[in-house]
């Protein structure tokens, strides 16, 4: 950008149309507020099917994406951006439809040599009936963040029924992956144009029950460790592997990936790929940052200044 970072006019896209609403509006709410005073003009956009007419009107220097979950993530408002020409912060269209497909981008993973689960799509009613794969097992959306839809099913329990019921409504096909005891871990990857950078990696201890929705952005809902307790080994593996698969899906800005790592049999794996981590006063990622230096307002000046289009 060649305009001063003082003078420009950010717009804040949050909201959406995604069940991931109340978080991205958390998310764009911190990014707008660590903005103010540092730039020239904060224009806050709920993002919705007007958008490309409302960013039109606005006419703003660089649009933060501060949204989460479908639309606002898979690509389709990184169109819209694109076909604007106005720079944006995170990572282009393929990228971001890929991150959010959990086959697909598993399957890339596994290409560019990470471990991934096993597992693979099943239609929902088949889920439903019966065990499709031995448990325990989890549950989970093909195409959606934040533990949305995510159900465990433990050894010795009947198969689960939700997938199966009328009000189901993320798809005819979800996927289902073993579940891998152990740890929680994430990794934050800053990247640019000298390259990734992998931040350092927390340990994730849920207060109840495993890391859902509630777990990830309730006040209390999980314990932070970072950086994690881990053998040199392994935290130095989770580490180069999250910047392998930041360049392998092609992500651009901020990416997180996501780990289980199972200490008995000293196994890690990547669950999945976020290309929008969270802002929330409860997220991973502005956490990290500031464990090596970068406080919110550093971070969210660094995601402007790395805005660019195409991406």
């Amino acid at each position: 950008m060649s305009r001063p970072f003082s003078d420009l006019h950010v717009a804040v896209l949050m909201g959406g149309l995604s069940s991931e609403r109340e978080v991205s509006l958390s998310s764009g709410k911190g990014c707008a507020d660590a903005l103010e005073g540092q730039v020239a003009r904060v224009s806050r956009v709920d993002a919705g099917r007007d958008l490309a007419q409302v960013l039109a009107d606005l006419k703003p220097d660089v649009v933060f994406n501060a949204l989460h979950g479908a639309w606002g993530e898979d690509g389709c408002v990184q169109g819209v951006l694109e076909t604007l020409g106005i720079p944006y912060t995170h990572s282009g269209v393929l990228a971001s439809a890929l991150a959010m497909d959990k086959e697909k981008s598993k399957a890339v993973l596994k290409a560019a040599g990470v471990v991934v689960p096993g597992g693979g799509l099943f239609d929902r009613h088949a889920v439903a009936q019966g065990h499709v794969i031995p448990p325990p097992y989890v549950i989970k959306p093909n195409a959606e963040g934040s533990s949305v839809g995510v159900y465990l099913v433990r050894e010795g329990e009947p198969p689960c029924a939700a997938p199966g019921e009328a009000g189901w409504v993320w798809g005819e096909q979800v996927m289902v992956e073993p579940f891998i005891a152990g740890k929680e871990l994430a990794v934050t990857v800053l990247g640019d144009k000298s390259g990734p950078r992998a931040l350092t990696i927390t340990d994730i201890t849920p207060t109840k029950g495993f890391y859902d929705y509630e777990a990830k952005y309730a006040p209390g809902g999980s314990v932070h460790v970072l950086p994690a307790v881990l053998p040199a080994h392994v935290f130095e593996r989770a580490l180069r592997e999250s910047e392998l698969a930041h360049t392998a899906m092609g992500c651009r800005g901020v990416s997180r990936s996501d780990f289980r790592y199972d200490d008995v049999k000293d196994e890690l794996v990547l669950l999945e790929v976020n290309t929008q981590p969270g802002m929330t006063p409860t997220s991973l990622s502005p956490e990290q940052a500031a464990h090596v230096g970068m406080d919110y307002k550093t971070l969210v000046r660094w995601m402007v200044e790395d805005a660019s289009c195409p991406r």
